[in-house]
C-alpha cells in the first residue's frame, strides 16, 4: 500500500471502489447469493458428516493449560489423542478460546475463517496488481464463495485451523513498503506461533532487506521470550525437546502430509527415509530460496518471490498437512492476473485450480498403512501439491535464467510464468509485493 493510500487519498480510493461495487447492484446481489449458497452447502455437509474441528479443540486445551498452569505438553484430547505441538507463545494467544463453550467456539471459528479468507483474497489481489478487484465487493464475495471449496481452505474449516490467519499476517506484513515501520515484525510473530513462517525472514535477508529481516528475528525472539516469561517450564520443554519430535505431530507417510518427505516416504514405501529425504530437502531449500531471490531481484516481482518462498517452506517442512497449502489462494490469483490474452495460461490456471480442488490424495487407498503401499501410478494422485510446487520452482528458475527482454517482450511464452505487464515494469521494485 502506498503512502497516499494510508491518508485521505486512501479514503477516496475506498469510496471510489465501493462506488464501483454498488454501481452494479445485480452483481452484488448475485455474489452475495453465491456466498450464501456456498455456506449453505457447508452446513448441509456438516449435517451429513459433522466436521470434527479437532484442532480448535486442541487450541482450547492449550489455552486452558496456559491459563491454569497445567502441563501444556502432557495432555491429549479428542478421540485421536491429539497433543499440543505449537510453541508456548501460541498457547497464550489461545487463552480467549476458553471463554466460550466449545459449540460456540466452533461457530466463531467458521465465521472468523470466512472473514480471513476474504481478507486473504483482498491481500492476494493487491499483491497481484489487481487493485480494483481487491476493493470490489462482488469480486471478493464471489471469490470467497468459490475459494471455500479449494481443498486446503476447506480442510482449514474442517479442522478449525489457524492457517488462514498466519498467511494473512505474513502477506500483509510483506506487502508493506520496505520503509514501513517495523516491517518484518509481524512475520517474526507468525513464526513464534507456528515455526514454518521463519523462512520468510531468510527471504527478506537474501533479498537485501536486512532491517526487515532483523525485525522478523526480533518478532520471533520477543514471542519466545514472552512465552518463557509466562510459561518457563513449558518453554524449556518445547525448545529443547518437543520441537524436534516430528512423530508428535503425526505420521509423515500418510497422504495428509503433502510435503517432500511425505512424497518420498510413500514413493520408497519406507516410513523413515532418513538421508533419502534430508538430502533432497536441503537441495530443495537452496533451490527454492535461489528462485525466490532471483525472481525478486532480477525480475522485480516480489509477489512471486514470496510465493516461491512459501512453497519452499511447505516442501521442506517435515510435515505439511494439506490444509497448510492455503498459499494456493495467492498463487491462483497471481496466475489469474496474467491470463487475459493467453489461452495457454488460462488452461494452466484451470489445471492448477483443479489440482487444488480435486482432492486426489483422498481417493487413493489410505486406510491403515495402505499409504505406504501405493502403486507407482497412484503416486502423483497421492502427492499433487509437492509435485506442483517442484514444477513451479523449476519453471521460476528457468525463467529467471533467461535474459530479461525489453518492455513488451514476453519471456513466458513457453514457460507460463507470468511476466510483469508494461505498467508494472516501470513501477516494479524488490520492496513491493
Amino acid at each position: 500500500m502506498s503512502a497516499a493510500e494510508g491518508t485521505g487519498t486512501g479514503t477516496w480510493t475506498w469510496r471510489r471502489t465501493w462506488a464501483v461495487s454498488t454501481a452494479h447492484p445485480r452483481r452484488l446481489v448475485l455474489a452475495a447469493a453465491l456466498l450464501v449458497v456456498s455456506f449453505a452447502g457447508l452446513w448441509v455437509l456438516y449435517q451429513v458428516q459433522p466436521l470434527p474441528m479437532s484442532d480448535i479443540v486442541v487450541y482450547r486445551a492449550e489455552g486452558q493449560a496456559a491459563a491454569t498452569g497445567g502441563d501444556l505438553y502432557g495432555f491429549t484430547v479428542t478421540e485421536w489423542h491429539l497433543p499440543a505441538t505449537y510453541p508456548p507463545f501460541a498457547a497464550l494467544l489461545f487463552i480467549p478460546t476458553t471463554w466460550l463453550s466449545l459449540s460456540t467456539l466452533k461457530v466463531v471459528c467458521v465465521l472468523v475463517n470466512a472473514a480471513l479468507l476474504a481478507l486473504l483474497i483482498h491481500l492476494s489481489c493487491k499483491a497481484a496488481g489487481l487493485r480494483r478487484a481487491a476493493h470490489t465487493a462482488p469480486t471478493l464475495l464471489a471469490a470467497t464463495a468459490l475459494g471455500l471449496w479449494l481443498e486446503p481452505v476447506f480442510q482449514t474449516f474442517v479442522f478449525g485451523q489457524v492457517n488462514l490467519a498466519l498467511t494473512c499476517l505474513v502477506l500483509w506484513d510483506l506487502s508493506r513498503p520496505d520503509g514501513a515501520r517495523f516491517k518484518g515484525l509481524a512475520t517474526g510473530v507468525a513464526a513464534g506461533i507456528k515455526l514454518t513462517p521463519a523462512i520468510f525472514g531468510v527471504y527478506l535477508l537474501i533479498t537485501g532487506r536486512v532491517r526487515a529481516a532483523a525485525h522478523s528475528l526480533a518478532g520471533f525472539l520477543l514471542s519466545a521470550l514472552l512465552g518463557w516469561l509466562v510459561l518457563p517450564d513449558a518453554s524449556i520443554e518445547f525448545w529443547t525437546r518437543r520441537m524436534f519430535e516430528t512423530d508428535r505431530v503425526g505420521k509423515v507417510w500418510i497422504v495428509d502430509n503433502q510435503s517432500l518427505q511425505g512424497l518420498i516416504t510413500r514413493l520408497l514405501h519406507q516410513p523413515e527415509p532418513g538421508l533419502l529425504w534430508a538430502v533432497p530437502a536441503g537441495l530443495t531449500a537452496v533451490a527454492g530460496l535461489y528462485a525466490a531471490r532471483r525472481v525478486c531481484l532480477r525480475r522485480g516481482l516480489d509477489a512471486w518471490g514470496v510465493l516461491a518462498t512459501a512453497v519452499t517452506a511447505l516442501l521442506v517442512s517435515p510435515i505439511s498437512w494439506s490444509h497448510h497449502w492455503v498459499w494456493c489462494v495467492p498463487l491462483l490469483i497471481a496466475l489469474a492476473a496474467h491470463t487475459r490474452r493467453s489461452p495457454w495460461r488460462r488452461a494452466l490456471l484451470a489445471a492448477v485450480t483443479v489440482a487444488f480442488t480435486a482432492r486426489t490424495m483422498w481417493i487413493v487407498p489410505h486406510a491403515g498403512d495402505l499409504d505406504l503401499h501405493i502403486s507407482w501410478w497412484q503416486q502423483p494422485l497421492a502427492a499433487p501439491y509437492p509435485l506442483l510446487a517442484l514444477a513451479l520452482l523449476a519453471v521460476l528458475i528457468r525463467w529467471t535464467r533467461r535474459p530479461a527482454g525489453p518492455p513488451g517482450d514476453d519471456p513466458t511464452t513457453d514457460t507460463g510464468v507470468p511476466a510483469p505487464r508494461t505498467d508494472e515494469l516501470s513501477a516494479a521494485r524488490p520492496g513491493t509485493l
